[in-house]
């Protein structure tokens, strides 16, 4: 095969057996890769209604055919498995160099089950797969761990591992490869700790085989043309302050969700852009493999109580544990944020939970004793110690660690966590963007915005400016956003491929340079008809995965904070997201029924009447 390997490494940790198989070409045309594999394989040999802490549930690590192949932005893998966090499928995301290490070491694809006796380590080099004894690793943090393994396998390695969060099953705990990348969402570190794996290290030399070698070549030196001029042009400056720069826009457009959604603006906004990051605490920036943007940040804070150097933090950090949580101390947000990287914490739900914590104790809903301090807005020594204490599950943190809605919940006041299918909100506020609370709420993942980031069309005008607080005719674009994601996640790209000058001004069609690259690199010769529908084929897989697990129209779903509570302030004072209407209009849209499930003709059409 070109492009792909063709190889998927199969793992029974009970058994403490490791085997290989061919990847069916037709799976991997139709699925592409990455994304796509991964729910194939989930649907195909799991019980989607399985726990998700069990020995049943499957974890796979799956690249893309486009991933470790110099196409800009190609160093990304996905994290596959039902999450312990929502019940729902997941698929987390991350980058760095792991990705392309682990394809180079053979395999498109890791494909993990059972539980092991003891603690163990996978080391993957050139094709062979071995486990080993990671019993001393246990209860390390990521750093440690990671630098232990490559004093113990290859310098030249890339490890992809958990901290004490996983290891303790933190819900919301966090994959890190390369120390400081995070596949952060929806628990998928917890699911690897339930299994006793601690790490995963690859160590590869082989070289991804194109079906045509001049023809990509040629097509990617046009490409990184127009990819320097849209990152030169970008109005953020999103190689000097990376995503944190988002902060401002954001803001601006009053949708910068602050004091656990209760508003849309943060008076200290500034404090905690990327603009003071970049003064204030940058180093360097940093790239992941093969991609012109570089948005990553290397950062060090001396101030003292808050001293730490590692990567970022990114602009969901910053609202999560920022203006979520009314904390304009850059220092103690940065402290907070490399905290989680070490005990492998997703930043988005850990921030959000303090935030609703805080909240709930500023009502009176959780007593203090409970929390074992005085909570207040803007706490920002107690932002960085309960982050600590979650990632070890001690105190008031073995309580955090469940997420906002279960630690709601437990107080009666499940209104006050801010998620859609239990899972806490990316940093873009539905009431004044449309379309990103369709996105939220019909996500397979839960709240995501790496499902359909309609902000970029809503907020930063790629391909086209629309109108964010226009609701009629978003489920159109929302589907087709998603469907193109799909196609993204699954391709090994990031999201950040879709640049303004690489995405054609209507929004109906995907960008025609996927195709191109996939072409060049498979063979596979898909048609821009046949990429879409592979898009939608995933999307749609994800989707059974749900309806399979009993969710509904019910679980699409946002808190009436957002629905039925008109913004109280700011630049969208007023309003309220129009979800329902909005859901009506999308399963239409998707040939659905009314109550989200996919009919029986468009699971024909898409070829997965065996998800049924």
């Amino acid at each position: 095969m070109f492009g792909w390997t063709g190889k998927i490494l199969k793992v029974d940790l009970s058994k403490d057996k490791i085997t290989s198989e061919n990847l069916d070409p037709k799976v991997a045309k139709d699925f592409i890769g990455g994304r796509g594999i991964g729910i194939y394989y989930l649907l195909k040999e799991m019980d989607p209604k399985c726990d998700p802490l069990s020995q049943e549930n499957m974890l796979i690590l799956a690249t893309g055919p486009l991933t470790g192949t110099m196409a800009p932005t190609g160093a990304r893998y996905m994290i596959t498995t039902k999450s312990p966090l929502t019940g729902a499928v997941t698929c987390s995301n991350s980058g760095g160099n792991f990705p392309t290490e682990l394809k180079r070491s053979g395999f498109d694809a890791i494909i993990i089950k059972g539980k092991a006796s003891k603690p163990v380590y996978l080391y993957i080099k050139d094709g062979n797969a071995e486990l080993k004894d990671a019993s001393d690793l246990w209860g390390l943090d990521t750093h440690k761990t990671t630098d232990k393994i490559l004093e113990k396998t290859d310098t030249k390695a890339k490890v992809a591992c958990i901290g004490p969060a996983g290891e303790k099953l933190v819900r919301f705990a966090s994959v890190m490869n390369d120390k400081n990348r995070a596949a952060g969402r929806s628990g998928v570190g917890a699911v690897m700790g339930s299994k006793n794996l601690k790490a995963i290290a690859v160590c590869g030399s082989g070289k991804i085989n194109l079906a045509n070698k001049d023809e990509f070549k040629k097509f990617n030196t046009e490409i990184l043309k127009k990819f320097k001029q849209s990152v030169k042009e970008a109005p953020l400056g999103i190689r000097i302050n990376g995503t944190a720069g988002v902060v401002m826009a954001t803001n601006s457009f009053g949708i910068l969700p602050t004091k656990n959604w209760q508003y849309g603006t943060f008076d200290n906004w500034k404090d905690i852009d990327g603009r003071t990051l970049t003064e204030k605490y940058l180093v360097k920036n940093k790239s992941c493999f093969a991609c012109p943007v570089g948005c990553g940040r290397l950062t060090k804070v001396d101030v003292p109580g808050f001293e730490g150097e590692g990567e970022g933090p990114e602009y969901e950090t910053l609202y999560a544990m920022g203006s979520n949580c009314m904390v304009k101390n850059l220092a103690a947000i940065t402290k907070a944020n490399y905290t989680a990287n070490e005990l492998g914490l997703d930043t988005i739900t850990m921030g959000a939970t303090i935030a609703c914590a805080m909240e709930m104790a500023e009502k009176g809903y959780i007593p203090e004793k409970d929390l074992g301090m005085k909570l207040e807005w803007g706490d920002d020594k107690a932002l960085v110690e309960l982050t600590r204490k979650t990632g070890l599950r001690e105190g008031f943190g073995d309580m955090l660690a469940e997420g906002s809605f279960r630690l709601a919940s437990k107080y009666g006041h499940p209104e006050l966590s801010m998620v859609s299918k239990k899972q806490e909100f990316p940093g873009y506020e539905p009431r004044g963007a449309q379309g990103m609370g369709l996105a939220y709420a019909t996500s397979p993942i839960g709240a995501s915005h790496m499902k359909g980031d309609t902000a970029y069309f809503e907020i930063f005008g790629i391909p086209k400016a629309v109108d964010p607080l226009e609701w009629k005719g978003k489920a159109k674009l929302v589907s087709i956003w998603q469907d193109l994601f799909g196609i993204i996640d699954s391709a090994g790209l990031c999201v950040f491929f879709v640049i303004r000058n690489l995405v054609e001004p209507q929004l109906d069609v995907p960008p025609e340079p996927i195709r191109r690259y996939l072409n060049a690199a498979t063979g596979a010769d898909y048609t821009l008809e046949e990429l879409i529908k592979a898009g939608e084929r995933i999307n749609v897989a994800e989707r059974m995965f749900l309806v399979k697990n009993g969710f509904t129209r019910k679980d699409d779903s946002l808190p009436k904070r957002l629905t039925d509570t008109p913004m109280p302030a700011g630049p969208v004072k007023g309003n309220i997201c129009h979800l329902d209407k909005m859901l009506d209009e999308y399963y239409d849209e998707r040939g659905w029924t009314q109550d989200g499930v996919p009919k029986d003709s468009k699971l024909e059409e898409l070829g997965l009447m065996w998800t049924k």
